[in-house]
C-alpha cells in the first residue's frame, strides 16, 4: 500500500513538474511575442534566448530566435565593410536557427516562412542575382509553407507575401538575362496574384498594400495602385519598418496620382 502511494506521489510530482515546465515555456514565448509587437526587438530576442537555455531544441523557440536576429540585423549599421560583415553574420545566424526549426518540425508552415525571410535578407544583402540558389530556396520554402497550410491567416498571408515579393524583385531584371541564372520563373503578374492572396488572408498589414501597389504601377494599373496606397494610409503600424514603407507609399502616390 505504501509502495503504491509512493509511486502515485512520484507520478503526481512528475506531472506537475511537466506542467510547470510547459507553463514556463509558454510564458517566455508570450513575453517574446509581446515585446516583438511593441517593436522592442532586443527584449523579444532575450526572452527566447532564455527559453532556448531552459528548453533546447524546441521549434517554437528556434523560429522566434530567427525572427529576433532578423530584426536586430535590420537595424544594424552598414556603412563600413566591417559593419556589413557583422550584419551578414547576424542574418546568417537567423538562417541557422530557422533551419533548426525546420529540422525539428518540418510540418509547420511558420518554420519555412522564417527560413524564407532569413534567406531573403541574405539574398538582398548579397544581391539577388549573385545567389540564385538562395532565391530559389526562398521561393520553395514559401510554396512549402503554403502547401502545408497551417499556422493561421497571418502565417499563410506572410507566406504569400514573401513569395509575391520574390517574384516582383526578381522580375525587375530582363528575363533573358535572369533566365541564364535559372530565375526565368519570376513574374510580376504572379506577384500581383500572390499579393491579392496575402491581403485576402491578412487584410490589415500595410506593407502588403504598398508592395502590391508597386507591382500594379509596373503594369500601368494606376487606378488599382492608388486604391492600394490609399488603403495603406488608413492602416495601423504593425512592423517597425512601417514608417519607411509609408514614406515610400506617399512618394509613389504623388508620382501616379494624376495617371
Amino acid at each position: 500500500m505504501k509502495k503504491a502511494a509512493l509511486i502515485f506521489g512520484l507520478v503526481l510530482i512528475s506531472f506537475f513538474a511537466a506542467e510547470l515546465r510547459a507553463q514556463s515555456l509558454d510564458d517566455l514565448l508570450k513575453e517574446s511575442d509581446k515585446y516583438y509587437f511593441q517593436f522592442n526587438n532586443q527584449a523579444s530576442l532575450d526572452a527566447v534566448l532564455k527559453a532556448d537555455k531552459k528548453f533546447p531544441n524546441n521549434w517554437e523557440v528556434q523560429w522566434r530566435i530567427s525572427r529576433g536576429y532578423v530584426k536586430i540585423a535590420d537595424h544594424m549599421p552598414s556603412s563600413t565593410g566591417d559593419q556589413k560583415d557583422a550584419q551578414l553574420a547576424v542574418y546568417t545566424k537567423a538562417l541557422n536557427y530557422a533551419d533548426n526549426a525546420v529540422k525539428l518540425a518540418g510540418d509547420k508552415s511558420v518554420n519555412y516562412l522564417r527560413r524564407a525571410i532569413a534567406n531573403g535578407k541574405i539574398a538582398l544583402f548579397k544581391g539577388v542575382f549573385s545567389v540564385a540558389g538562395v532565391v530559389k530556396q526562398v521561393r520553395d520554402d514559401c510554396e512549402k509553407g503554403i502547401a502545408l497550410g497551417n499556422g493561421g491567416n497571418e502565417i499563410q498571408g506572410l507566406c504569400h507575401y514573401i513569395l509575391a515579393r520574390t517574384h516582383a524583385k526578381i522580375s525587375e531584371k530582363w528575363k533573358p538575362a535572369r533566365s541564364i541564372l535559372g530565375l526565368g520563373w519570376a513574374d510580376n503578374e504572379v506577384a500581383i496574384e500572390e499579393y491579392k492572396k496575402a491581403i485576402a488572408l491578412y487584410p490589415d498589414f500595410l506593407m502588403f498594400y504598398v508592395d502590391y501597389a508597386i507591382s500594379l504601377e509596373r503594369e500601368d494599373m494606376y487606378k488599382e495602385a492608388r486604391a492600394a496606397l490609399e488603403k495603406a494610409f488608413t492602416l495601423p503600424k504593425k512592423d517597425d519598418g512601417d514608417d519607411e514603407r509609408l514614406a515610400e507609399a506617399r512618394k509613389l502616390y504623388e508620382e501616379i496620382k494624376n495617371e
